[in-house]
């Protein structure tokens, strides 16, 4: 097994894409942030390959949705984690583009609805960021909460898909607070 990688361009800063090749059969291991924190996500050596198929094509993918016209991914995916991590990552691919959860509506789609702090440091752990769209994942109130990525990152991804950070007064009206997000919470001290 081995790793390999290109460094691309986007609107949220450099990102690094990183494929598991396996027996000449490739998976995308992770999307990794510019400042990204080490040991985040865990992987092996890595070699940089600008010209690798699937690295390629999720450069070409990301591009597109950057570009405002691409709303789903269609790139292989190979996730590392424990088999409650995985669960969480599986539901973040449920999450609509331009559509948020809560993380007590995660827990509750994995049938863990205790279990809403380990959601959060699952999302934390995600590998492949963006793709895997842990940005659609807020506070229960509506608020952003801490995002690997920076919250600005967060807060970018969230508006390229038409998601309202801004004070909504129907939202208030009905209380319905999914859709808004009017206070950033920098206190919890989590990666998510």
């Amino acid at each position: 097994m081995e790793y390999r990688y290109m460094v691309v361009p986007s609107p949220v800063g450099e990102l690094t894409l990183v494929a598991r090749v396996v027996a000449h059969q490739a998976g995308l291991a992770a999307i990794l942030w510019q400042n990204d924190k080490p040991n985040r996500v865990r992987l092996g050596e890595m070699l940089e390959d600008k010209t690798h198929p699937l690295l390629l094509e999720t450069a070409r993918q990301l591009s597109e949705y950057f570009g405002g016209t691409r709303q789903q991914f269609d790139v292989v995916l190979d996730f590392a984690g424990t088999t409650f991590q995985q669960q969480v990552w599986q539901a973040l691919l449920t999450i609509p583009f331009g559509q948020t959860r809560s993380y007590g509506e995660i827990a509750r789609q994995i049938g863990r609805p205790a279990a809403v702090r380990a959601v959060g440091a699952a999302n934390g752990k995600n590998p492949i960021s963006i793709i895997a769209p842990c940005h659609r994942v807020i506070g229960a109130t509506g608020e952003l909460t801490g995002f690997a990525g920076g919250l600005h990152a967060k807060e970018t991804l969230l508006t390229l898909e038409g998601i309202s950070l801004s004070s909504d007064r129907e939202a208030q009206k009905t209380g319905h607070a999914r859709r808004r997000a009017v206070q950033i919470d920098t206190a919890q001290g989590c990666l998510f």
